[in-house]
């Protein structure tokens, strides 16, 4: 399963005749890839994850969040602190479900994310060293952060990767237009 959010990559962008925000040609993309690893356990429970990205003296902005969302009376979102890094830098002051940015657990296996420049909830960046996280954490299981720093704006075709050992297998950041 393919997720697709778009989101304002660029530092710059012209206005239309209308007034209206345009994102310029040849805008990035950036495009990341989660192995959740295939875990023998008896009882098994997909992980909870956050994504997020990190500007030393910005906000930090979450892109996504995979959990229970529709669980009767939101009862998933109680969970949602036992992803405590992302909890603590931004998860704690969101309101749930977060438009474009919530989303259903996922299975075992890749799964493939692309932001795309234009709009949703990273907004414009600022040149400058960034750091993308991913957090996963299961209920009867482990959690785990991955750092993946990159600089804005990237040159297209750059990749950043990461390996987990535990909750999180592969996870790998390009850049393209």
């Amino acid at each position: 399963m393919q997720i697709r959010h778009s989101l304002l990559l660029t530092g710059t962008a012209a206005l239309g005749a209308t007034g209206a925000l345009a994102a310029p040609a040849g805008a990035q993309t950036l495009n990341l890839s989660v192995t959740i690893p295939r875990l023998s356990v008896a009882e098994y429970h997909r992980p909870y994850v956050a994504i997020w990205i990190e500007k030393e003296g910005a906000a930090p902005r979450s892109l996504s969040v995979w959990y229970d969302y529709d669980m009767k009376n939101g009862e998933g979102t109680k969970w949602l602190r036992d992803v405590r890094q992302w909890w603590r830098a931004s998860g704690r002051a969101m309101k749930f479900p977060a438009d474009g940015v919530t989303g259903a657990t996922r299975a075992p296996g890749e799964q493939k994310i692309a932001f795309t420049a234009g709009k949703g909830p990273l907004g414009q960046l600022s040149p400058g060293n960034y750091t993308l996280f991913v957090e996963a954490a299961r209920e009867v299981g482990g959690r785990e952060v991955l750092r993946l720093p990159f600089a804005w704006p990237p040159k297209p075709g750059a990749q950043v990767r990461a390996k987990g050992s535990s909750e999180l297998g592969a996870v790998a950041l390009t850049f393209g237009k």
